[in-house]
């Protein structure tokens, strides 16, 4: 393997020297994985009336300047599936001047993805990072080495320009949605990312780990149209005043800032339902989520939280009294050796029950499978921590006993279940 990197390495860097001629256009697609350049369309100066995927080689160079990406992770080899004529964005022609290649893409597939997980100033993060291609026509010679322009779809739904400040202190970026052919008021959903997807680019917590599917056709229908909120922590939501995390011991320095900023998104955007905001997360985010409720329970109409970090020593009873009648939907796996079940929602999940919570739910899974069938399926698991996977495409149906879970008597899943919630009417 090592003797086949460096022959890739040997290869890409001669053809590197070559006088290449030609830009392509990168196409983006988050997957329940995280984002991978899915395909590839190369430009002729003629009309092209077959496409042959056998006649194309193509070989990935990935990099970035804020670390080292490992060797067998920075050079190697796309396989090439399927290859049609198209126009200059990828759409499907029968004659034209453009190819668009399809390529095989899968979670063991890091030579496909645009991202990459690195410490930085000693934090976890996901970055873009400099990914190049080479795609040589072994027929004619022609060879492709710069990108003109990056197709990413599911980002293009999003206004990815929003910033707030908060207190002349705190700065935050965010994504949102805006749902077309609205009538009246509409849901907002509330999407609040991991430890590994802070900074300043709000394109990373929404393809990071697919939230943008929350824009998705499938799920806008089940809210005939629902506003799309995803804010960005510069950090993580769970640092303390000293920049440690907190499971919740003391109080973190964000949620605050947080808070002003959900405000101030829905007074600025009056086509909102004030009873019918949603508030989710994931780990860091599945903390943060139930800390704004903790802080405000009459605000949000439901909740829905997956691999939850907050721990359940350090919520008091009053404080779980305080939330009993909150809809709160938690999805988990047995397998997160990240937030311990037994640690964090568990415990919380049941001291609710007990407390006399009747809309609280939890879908507790043995494992994170490949839920596409593509990759084994059953066969196939994925980072126990990574129960969002099931969150962002809506498969959650059952509660912690196994059982359905159910309204007025009907089967419901996830995000039909949140779009029924809604708060008694207030101005």
């Amino acid at each position: 393997m090592k003797i086949l990197k460096t022959t890739l390495f040997i290869l890409f860097a001669t053809i590197s020297w070559a006088n290449a001629q030609g830009e392509y256009t990168l196409h983006v697609e988050g997957f329940d994985w995280g984002p991978a350049v899915n395909k590839v369309t190369l430009p002729f100066e003629k009309q092209v009336s077959t496409a042959q995927a056998a006649e194309f080689t193509i070989f990935a160079h990935r990099k970035n300047a804020q670390g080292e990406i490992p060797q067998d992770q920075s050079y190697g080899k796309r396989e090439v599936t399927i290859a049609y004529i198209s126009d200059e964005k990828g759409n499907r022609l029968a004659s034209g001047n453009h190819i668009t290649l399809v390529l095989s893409v899968g979670p063991m597939l890091t030579i496909g993805s645009p991202i990459q997980y690195m410490r930085i100033n000693n934090q976890g993060r996901n970055i873009w990072i400099d990914y190049q291609l080479t795609i040589i026509h072994n027929k004619s010679n022609l060879i492709w080495q710069k990108e003109a322009k990056r197709i990413m779809p599911q980002l293009d739904l999003f206004n990815l320009q929003g910033q707030f400040k908060y207190n002349d202190q705190l700065t935050m970026s965010y994504a949102s949605f805006e749902p077309k052919n609205k009538t009246g008021k509409s849901p907002l959903i509330i999407w609040l990312h991991g430890g590994g997807e802070g900074g300043f680019d709000p394109t990373i917590p929404l393809i990071g780990n697919k939230a943008v599917n929350y824009a998705s056709i499938e799920i806008q229908s089940i809210f005939e149209g629902a506003y799309v909120l995803s804010p960005q922590c510069p950090g993580a939501w769970m640092h303390n005043s000293k920049m440690e995390t907190t499971g919740g011991r003391e109080n973190d320095i964000y949620n605050e800032g947080l808070m002003a900023l959900i405000k101030n998104y829905v007074q600025t955007n009056p086509g909102i339902d004030p009873n019918r905001i949603y508030v989710g997360g994931c780990s860091n985010g599945g903390y943060m989520a139930l800390k704004l409720i903790l802080n405000q329970p009459d605000y949000f109409a439901a909740s829905y939280i997956s691999a939850l970090a907050y721990q359940s020593q350090y919520i008091t009873d009053q404080a779980i009294q305080s939330i009993k009648n909150v809809p709160i939907w938690f999805v988990h796996s047995k397998d997160d050796s990240v937030t311990v079940a037994e640690k964090t929602v568990v415990p919380v999940y049941n001291r609710l029950k007990a407390a006399g919570a009747k809309n609280v739910y939890f879908t507790f899974y043995d494992h994170v499978n490949d839920i596409t069938s593509f990759y084994g399926g059953e066969g196939f698991r994925y980072n126990g921590h990574w129960s969002w996977i099931y969150l962002h495409e809506n498969k959650c149906r059952t509660d912690y006993d196994g059982s359905l879970v159910k309204v007025g008597g009907r089967p419901v899943n996830i995000m039909e279940w949140l779009s029924l919630q809604k708060l008694n009417p207030r101005k």
